[in-house]
Order: C-alpha cells, then sequence, then structure tokens
C-alpha cells in the first residue's frame, strides 16, 4: 500500500482530474499547506506530490517513509534536492507540456503590449472615441511585430517554440548565450548584442543560482532600442525595483510579466505599484494553465507516480 499526499491540490483547476493509480494505494489531497503543516501532513507518506509547496531538508529529515517527491511543475527549486538525494529519494517532474500555452501567453502579452492594446481599451471605456469625431483615433503607437529583432534568454522547449512562432510573425529571433559565457556555437548572439539590438526580451529560462537576478540595472542600460520585457518563466530572474527604475527612466517601453519574486505580490511589490499603467501587464502565474497544458500536466503527474511504483522511474531530476 503506497500513500501518497498531495499537499496543494488548489494549484490545479477543479475541473482538472487526477488519474487514479491502479497499484493499491491510499491518496490524501491538501487544497493547499503552510510550511509547518507539511511533516506532520507527511507522516507515512511513501509519495508526495508538490507543486509549489516547499519539501525542505527539514521535512526529509522527518519523514523517513518518503521514496519519490513528484513534483506537478518543471521547475523543482522548491525541493531540496541535495537532501533528497542523500535519502535516495528520487525527484521527478513534469517536462513538454507547455510547449502550446507558455508561447501562446508569451505573445498575447507582446501582442497586447506592442500594439497599447490596453490603453486603447481604456480610452474606449472612457469615451475617447466618442471624443474624437472620426472612425479612428491615434492617442498611442502601434508596432507591428513583423521585422522587429526579439532577443530569447533560454534556449530550452519554450524558448525554440518562441523562436519558431516568432519566425511565423516575421520577427528575428536572437538567443542570447549565457550570461558571463563567450562562444557557445551558431545558436547564440552574443549576451550584449541581444540586449543591444532587441525590439522585445523574453526569458524562458529556469531560476538557478547562477541566473537568480540576470536582469537587473546595468542590463537596462544596454538596451539602446527601449524594449518590452517579456518574462513568463520565474520571477527572480529579473531585480523588480530595477526593472520599474528601467521604465520610469525609459529604458525600456513596457513590461509583460507572468511571474513575480514573492507569489502572491505583497501590496507593495514594485510591480504592483505600477501595475495600473497601460505598459504594464501583470498576470498571475497562469501562462502555463490552459486546460489543454493542465490535462497533460496533470496525466504526466501521475503516470510519473505509476512507473516510479513501477520501478522504472521517468523525468528523474538529478
Amino acid at each position: 500500500m503506497q500513500k501518497i499526499v498531495f499537499l496543494d491540490r488548489e494549484t490545479l483547476a477543479p475541473q482538472i482530474t487526477l488519474k487514479r493509480p491502479a497499484f493499491a494505494h491510499e491518496l490524501v489531497e491538501y487544497g493547499r499547506s503552510a510550511p509547518d503543516e507539511v511533516a506532520s501532513r507527511l507522516q507515512g507518506a511513501s509519495i508526495v506530490i508538490t507543486n509549489k509547496v516547499a519539501i525542505s531538508a527539514d521535512v526529509v529529515a522527518q519523514v523517513p517513509t518518503l521514496r519519490l517527491v513528484a513534483v506537478a511543475a518543471t521547475g523543482t527549486d522548491v525541493v531540496d534536492k541535495a537532501a533528497c538525494a542523500q535519502r535516495g529519494i528520487v525527484v521527478s517532474n513534469i517536462r513538454g507540456y507547455a510547449v502550446n500555452t507558455v508561447p501562446e501567453h508569451t505573445f498575447a502579452l507582446m501582442l497586447a503590449l506592442r500594439r497599447n492594446l490596453i490603453a486603447y481599451r481604456d480610452d474606449v471605456l472612457a469615451g475617447e472615441w466618442q471624443k474624437s469625431g472620426q472612425f479612428c483615433f491615434f492617442n498611442h503607437a502601434i508596432r507591428d511585430l513583423g521585422g522587429a529583432t526579439l532577443g530569447i534568454i533560454g534556449e530550452g522547449v519554450l524558448g525554440q517554440r518562441v523562436a519558431e512562432i516568432a519566425k511565423a510573425f516575421g520577427m528575428k529571433p536572437k538567443f542570447a548565450a549565457h550570461k558571463g559565457r563567450g562562444d557557445m556555437g551558431p545558436l547564440y548572439a552574443p549576451w550584449d548584442d541581444v540586449l543591444a539590438t532587441s525590439d522585445v526580451i523574453t526569458i524562458h529560462s529556469p531560476l538557478t543560482q547562477a541566473t537568480r537576478g540576470m536582469l537587473s540595472s546595468a542590463e537596462f542600460r544596454a538596451m539602446k532600442k527601449k524594449p518590452l520585457i517579456i518574462n513568463t518563466a520565474r520571477g527572480g530572474l529579473v531585480d523588480e525595483a530595477a526593472l520599474v527604475a528601467a521604465l520610469d527612466e525609459g529604458l525600456i517601453s513596457g513590461i509583460g510579466f507572468d511571474v513575480l519574486t514573492t507569489e502572491p505580490p505583497a501590496p507593495d511589490n514594485a510591480l504592483m505599484r505600477i501595475a495600473n499603467r497601460p505598459n504594464v501587464i501583470v498576470t498571475p502565474h497562469v501562462a502555463w494553465a490552459s486546460d489543454e497544458a493542465q490535462q497533460t500536466l496533470a496525466d504526466q503527474l501521475m503516470d510519473n507516480v505509476a512507473a516510479f511504483v513501477a520501478g522504472h522511474p521517468v523525468n528523474v531530476v538529478s
């Protein structure tokens, strides 16, 4: 009998179904779990499912029965992988499920900002169309994606899919070489070149010690074309205070963020203070969350659990 505990079931939409495993099991689901509840809720569990609830070294030490941490996401920064490795606990994640939803959200943000859709919608609601006295008006600049240079930070599955869509729009995608790295091969343009020449910069990198805060004041000052900054990856990749300062100084032209450093954000978060501006769009970490993508994730999640119990774990994170 395997005891499976899902610590934060509410991070999947209620209409998403979980396949029940064929092996003997007890499945316990909690909508959400506070940090001080985790160890007690996992007592006797061999498998834990978590999306955003941290599995720390302290938790690992308090749950001797634990054998698998099944992360219901691609990013595994919520898990102390070193502590799990010391105990022989397998960590698995989800892969490839967001190949449509995240790039589509990326371009939704990009299009809305390049074409000033929020500003024009606000004007229509305020009666500006009627005041104009003609069939259209030009209160805000409208820029095409065709012909624009798209700097892509992160060359994984999502970055590659974004590049494909960009080409369909007639954009010129450039993959940025990793910050601080020299020649990385023909796929990459130099980091400084991407900063200097991009009309839009979109981020699709994992959050690691090396990538945390990769865009800050120095990088924004190197952006000669005042690009849009799009982030559907992780909030900690960008220094949020420096980002807002860059917008205020005119170093960048707009912000489309689906992720923030702390989620949900505090009321005094730098981006939340300017979220009502027409050239700022903040969405609540939902780029990944189309119904199709969530169901694919849920199915893969339970397949990961079944494969582990069958003795051939898949999607193992080293």
